[in-house]
């Protein structure tokens, strides 16, 4: 592989003007050292470099490339799209159709309201669950990130974690008093959480398979409990499915469980790579929006004309199913021949798997929740992560980060990153 000579230029160019050299802390390779290479081309399955360096890649901008990079059914929508105008502040007819393929997809949503990231989706949701229920406090789990909200950044995952961070300086106290952190998959914590506050519960806000503290997935029964529990006491539950949503299925993680939220959050997959989120909900709930209710919501490039017509692309090239068959059994073979890898090479790991998401824990037991996770080597992560990356394999910069696969990647691919995994396992 040629030396990242033009990657380390950007870099340091980089440090110059952007904090850290990136728009976005995990991006810096901080938790597994050394520098970050600059992409400049994707295509399908692979990312190129500044220095023509071309990887396999599991990262997929994070979950949104379901269908690979970029995409001729997405491209050829974006190009159409962007002819007539980039951005009107005006409704448009695909915001429309964007909300007819969201509500019909997914049972619990029978309104819907599009704004511009997961962030922006799960602060909403959160402010029209207190709004809606006129009580003031939420509960969140450890290690479940939900965005940079000040309010839920607490224990959070993602980068945040991967830093050593889970607090983020500049939150007031005051903005968190209001939310009770519990472990996840806990039920006695549920439980005594309801008990000493109640009637001052608004919610509970969950990923439903957290995805920001690596990937770990919810006990038999948990999330029927957290259904049971919020209903009892008249409380909303609310799944951020940003990660989980359209990627597991077209009605994400709560239509795989048979679970039925009072609100959802999404992004990623239904922008199709552009800048997106959505949430939704119970109409009566919904309802409860400005202009028709007294929760103010608002985004001016909120359901943007490019944005919609990505994510329309990439939702009608699911609908069939025929996506997720396929991803579903590629994320099967990758996980047994990882493990298959270790298992060789007398390295302890934990592949934990739901569809086409994915993390490989560098840890002697199984992952059930954020302390759990934090028993991870992450050291021998980081030379896993180099190791992989020398061989063009491409894997998220962190122990606490899922991995993904795309319908672009084949049984070629799979093979190619199990053989690259078989020789850094024992390098190990």
């Amino acid at each position: 592989m040629r030396l990242s000579a033009e990657s380390q230029a950007l870099f340091d160019k980089a440090l110059q003007w952007i904090p850290g050299g990136v728009n976005s802390p995990v991006r810096a390779f901080r938790a597994v050292g050394g520098n970050p290479f600059f992409a400049v081309r994707a295509n399908g399955a692979t990312v190129r470099d500044a220095d023509g360096n071309e990887y396999v890649d599991y990262v997929g901008t994070w979950g949104p490339a379901i269908l690979g990079h970029a995409p001729r059914v997405v491209v050829d929508a974006v190009k159409s799209a962007a002819e007539h105008g980039t951005s009107f502040g005006i409704p448009n007819p695909l915001e429309v159709r964007m909300a007819e393929l969201v509500v019909n997809a997914v049972p619990s949503v029978e309104k819907v309201r599009m704004c511009n990231s997961g962030t922006e989706a799960t602060m909403s949701a959160i402010r029209l669950a207190r709004g809606f229920t006129k009580r003031g406090k939420i509960i969140k789990f450890e290690g479940c990130y939900h965005g940079h909200v000040d309010s839920l950044l607490v224990k959070a995952g993602s980068g945040a974690l991967t830093l050593g961070q889970p607090d983020s300086a500049g939150v007031p106290l005051e903005f968190t008093s209001q939310t009770i952190v519990l472990p996840f998959n806990d039920v006695q914590a549920v439980r005594e959480a309801f008990a000493a506050h109640g009637p001052d519960i608004a919610g509970i806000i969950l990923e439903p398979v957290p995805a920001n503290a690596g990937l770990y997935l919810p006990r038999d029964g948990y999330l029927e409990f957290l259904r049971e529990i919020t209903a009892g006491h008249e409380s909303l539950l609310i799944f951020d499915e940003v990660m989980t949503g359209f990627r597991l299925g077209l009605a994400g993680a709560q239509g795989r469980f048979g679970i039925t939220p009072d609100l959802s959050c999404f992004g990623k997959v239904i922008g199709g790579g552009l800048p997106v989120g959505a949430f939704g909900g119970r109409g009566e709930i919904m309802d409860c929006l400005a202009p028709d209710g007294p929760v103010y919501q608002a985004g001016t490039l909120s359901g943007n004309p490019l944005a919609m017509a990505a994510g329309v692309a990439v939702l009608e090239a699911l609908a069939d199913g025929s996506v997720y068959k396929k991803i579903e059994a590629l994320g099967q073979a990758l996980s047994d021949g990882l493990a298959r890898a270790a298992e060789s090479a007398g390295v302890a790991v934990q592949l934990q798997r739901i569809g086409s998401m994915s993390c490989c824990y560098f840890n002697d037991a199984p992952v059930h929740n954020m302390a759990d996770a934090m028993k991870s080597d992450r050291d021998r992560f980081g030379n896993y992560f180099h190791g992989m990356l020398e061989a063009g394999i491409y894997v998220a910069p962190s122990q606490f980060e899922a991995g993904f696969i795309s319908a672009a990647h084949d049984e070629a691919t799979i093979g190619r990153t199990i053989e690259a995994a078989v020789e850094v396992m024992k390098a190990l």
